[in-house]
């Protein structure tokens, strides 16, 4: 298939690697000229100077972005993804947004007969560059299984789960269930270390039970050893969790558990660590100490 991929981020560039290998046409453009050049030279293929050299031929256009207005410039402006595809064409959107922003552009899309597929990402960088992401989307169902081939590049798991705005509640979901998860286990990791115990062991032996989890197989050896750059940054997931809770507010949904986690990434933030993965919880942790108050990450 013809395909565009707009946005060539941590995610993006990957996700567009994997499109070229599977034997897709494709065509790409970036807002920083260095990594679509850098981009280009990796994988052969010519960057396009603006977005509508990009998407003018292409079927479909994917894009990974970083939050609502940039979403919104990208397919909108004039001359921008709208403006320039062709009739029928179908837009996919793997950037993590509002469900609010899934449904305008929905319509938007619908108004210039087009498609648009909401289209949010899980697995990290690591799932990206592997090409064994999970995607959770909602849209039109015939325009989803036209873009299986696509989705296939670079997801493992995909499914079609409502009307637009449905793959963003789930990233909803997901966020919610990650930021628990992982306040949870820098808990655990925090108390053990003050208790005196041997954590490497510890999580050895509990990572056979019923606290298992996807984030103690891959982040709890990293949380001890003090190492947090692996993939999706503390400013990121900030940016996530306001939407989660702005949803929660519209639909007067309690959240107590993440609207604390918020607090504490804000904390991680004002310690200099915005940047960190979002296994840094720990660092707020540490910081709360009488010998680490002054600690900067």
């Amino acid at each position: 298939m013809k395909v565009a991929f707009i946005g060539l981020g941590t995610m993006g560039y990957p996700m567009a690697g994997h499109l070229c290998r599977a034997g897709h046409s494709v065509s790409v453009f970036n807002r920083s000229v260095e990594k679509a050049q850098k981009w280009s030279a990796e994988f052969g293929v010519d960057a396009s100077e603006t977005i509508a050299e990009a998407v003018v031929d292409a079927e479909v256009v994917a894009v990974c972005l970083g939050a609502d207005e940039d979403v919104r410039a990208v397919l909108c402006a004039k001359h921008g993804v709208f403006d320039s595809m062709q009739v029928n064409g179908i837009v996919v959107d793997h950037s993590t947004t509002s469900a609010g922003l899934a449904r305008d552009m929905a319509e938007a899309a619908q108004e210039r007969q087009l498609y648009f597929i909401d289209a949010p990402v899980s697995g990290g960088q690591a799932g990206a560059e592997k090409g064994c992401l999970t995607v959770m989307a909602g849209g039109d169902s015939t325009a989803f299984n036209a873009i299986e081939p696509i989705l296939a590049a670079y997801a493992t798991r995909f499914q079609l789960l409502g009307p637009a705005g449905s793959g963003q509640l789930a990233k909803m979901v997901n966020q919610i269930c990650i930021a628990g998860l992982l306040q949870g286990l820098a808990e655990g990791v925090h108390f053990g270390e003050q208790a005196g115990l041997d954590m490497p062991a510890v999580i050895d032996v509990i990572s056979g039970g019923a606290a298992q989890s996807w984030q103690m197989d891959n982040r709890a050896k990293t949380m001890l050893a003090n190492e947090f750059d692996f993939g999706f940054a503390v400013d990121w997931m900030r940016k996530d969790i306001g939407y989660v809770l702005d949803e929660a507010r519209k639909r007067k949904i309690n959240l107590p558990v993440t609207a604390l986690v918020d607090q504490f990434y804000t904390q991680v933030q004002n310690l200099g660590g915005g940047r960190k993965d979002t296994s840094s919880l720990l660092l707020a942790l540490q910081s709360s100490r009488p010998d680490q108050c002054d600690k900067k990450v």
